[in-house]
């Protein structure tokens, strides 16, 4: 696989800087950046090429790329992402397109886990516009994904990513998930390949999961794209039909755009209220907008990147939670299947659930920073049932009791507050705790389906994941077993890399019976990790959390 790693200290062409990354896919990262020439902000997006190209094979992916965009421009003015500049270099394909403004279908989904279909079937005839325009001048996407769709606060999506189908060697270089059978074939494609890619699209925004998960390797994901049978929707409703119809392996029997379009209008018409926009998710574009002008001396550089770094890991996690099941289900006959992480419901973040009796989602979690075992205030010495309740007297000054709408309570700082909260039907949700401009997090999952062993949870579910998508990962120390509460519970830290910032989280999780279980993650900067302050609000979060069943 090509490099697809990158400072975000570094200059892409010595011109733009990278400052948070917002989505990533099995092989294409998107990040806010800025112009430092021009003074503005811009999005860049890096795939990852085969191989180092020549100047003349540069030059020929990038004048690709460069053409398409301004054709696609002219056919759909204000649809398509403007492409400003695309530079090949280190092994990546790099595009800079203007700001929109808009926030990637793919992290709109990492952190609300699904939508209603109305509204995703709204979004469908958006991206229907645009590709019949596309098609009737005999261009294909080829590589269509959440990762290439904007969705604004007003006004229709915009679609990214024209010209990069073909541009190279390689075959379907970037969202295996949404390739095509005959796309996994390697074969010509047509139309009908980005009419497969809208049916996994709405596939993805009613389920909360792709039709077919990222694989270990890309010809594994491929494979089962072409051969597996489709998972049944469960939550489509009257989609149902029009998403089954678009996802038939042969391309020949998939429904036409026509019909499609009189399919998702009439949902649209049933329900308009539900159609309305998603409100994309602020968080992100606070950190940018701090990234792109700070300029308080107060600010501290160390502080500002450690902020945008947690950010990126609970994307990544919700990405990734959003591609995989709860531990301990059943995939339908399609076989073992994606296993959606009870934090991302959603992450993967892409982003789904690991939630097992610890850890919710296979990915490096929002804030996620284990204490070495070394130093852990509290998991060798876990607070039990007896533990003093959230509300009783003896917080420490600047802390309060925080009673969440999903019903569990614990003790704060009193800036404190939800940052985001995802869900996976009724079956796990996950809720992200902090401040706007505070570095540290923690995250609150619960499951109603989690294994009988937390340490199993930890070392089978989540740690396989974070293996995998979080830079720089190293667990400290062994996956220990403790209880909580009473009850069966294991804890796990671990370091990871985000931007260039070592972040550190433990992560707890603990049985509550019937198959219940919650998780616990607080993360903060690695090089933070045994100030007093953080030590202090480890151990009032371990002691006054009260599950909702309390």
């Amino acid at each position: 696989m090509s490099k697809t790693h990158v400072s975000a200290h570094q200059l892409v062409a010595g011109r733009y800087r990278l400052l948070e990354v917002v989505h990533r896919e099995a092989n294409r990262v998107c990040w806010y950046g800025e112009d430092v020439e021009a003074g503005r902000p811009c999005l860049l997006t890096q795939v990852g090429l085969p191989g180092e190209p020549d100047g003349e094979d540069a030059r020929r992916i990038v004048g690709r790329v460069m053409r398409m965009s301004e054709t696609m421009g002219r056919l759909c003015p204000g649809r398509v992402a403007t492409v400003v500049d695309a530079v090949a270099e280190e092994g990546s394909l790099w595009t800079v397109t203007e700001w929109i403004g808009g926030t990637p279908l793919g992290e709109l989904l990492a952190e609300h886990g699904s939508l209603n279909y109305v509204r995703a079937a709204r979004i469908g005839l958006e991206l229907l516009d645009v590709l019949e325009v596309a098609h009737g001048q005999g261009v294909t996407h080829g590589e269509l994904s959440p990762g290439q769709v904007l969705v604004r606060e007003e006004g229709p999506v915009v679609v990214s990513g024209f010209g990069l189908a073909g541009a190279t060697l390689a075959p379907r270089l970037t969202a295996l998930s949404y390739a095509s059978p005959e796309q996994a074939r390697d074969e010509r494609i047509g139309p009908a390949a980005d009419l497969w890619a809208l049916g996994a699209i709405l596939y993805t925004m009613v389920e909360g999961r792709p039709p077919f998960r990222d694989r270990d390797r890309p010809e594994a994901t491929l494979k089962g794209v072409d051969r597996l049978p489709l998972r049944t929707p469960l939550r489509a409703g009257p989609l149902t039909q029009a998403v089954q119809g678009l996802l038939r392996k042969d391309c020949r029997e998939r429904l036409t755009r026509p019909v499609v379009r009189q399919a998702l209008t009439r949902v649209v018409n049933e329900d308009p209220d539900a159609a309305l926009p998603t409100a994309p998710v602020p968080r992100l574009r606070r950190a940018y907008a701090t990234a792109l002008h700070a300029t308080d001396p107060g600010w501290s550089r160390r502080t500002m990147i450690a902020g945008t770094a947690l950010a990126v890991v609970t994307v990544a996690v919700a990405v990734l939670a959003v591609t995989r099941e709860l531990p301990g289900t059943s995939t339908s006959a399609s076989g073992p299947g994606p296993r959606p992480s009870a934090s991302a419901t959603a992450p993967e973040p892409n982003r789904p659930s690991t939630p097992a009796p610890s850890p919710t989602s296979p990915a490096p979690s929002t804030p996620s920073t284990p204490p070495p075992a070394s130093t852990p205030p509290s998991p060798s010495a876990p607070p039990t049932s007896a533990a003093p309740s959230p509300s009783a007297p003896a917080l420490p000054p600047g802390f309060g009791t925080y009673r969440s709408p999903e019903g569990f309570s614990l003790a704060l700082p009193k800036d404190w507050e939800p940052l985001s909260t995802t869900r996976a039907s009724d079956l796990a949700y996950r809720v992200v705790l902090g401040a706007p401009d505070d570095p540290r997090t923690l995250a609150v999952t619960y499951s109603k389906r989690v294994g009988p062993d937390p340490v199993a949870v930890w070392r089978d579910d989540v740690e396989p994941g974070l293996q995998q998508a979080a830079d720089g990962y190293r667990r400290l120390g062994d996956i220990r077993a403790t209880t909580y509460r009473g009850q069966k519970a294991a804890d796990m830290e671990w370091l990871a890399d985000v931007d260039g910032t070592r972040v550190r989280t433990l992560g707890r999780g603990f049985l509550i019976g019937d198959g219940r279980g919650y998780s616990l993650r607080w993360t903060t900067p690695a090089e933070d990790w045994d100030d007093a302050e953080n030590r202090q609000a480890l151990d009032v979060f371990l002691r006054t959390f009260r599950p909702a069943e309390d």
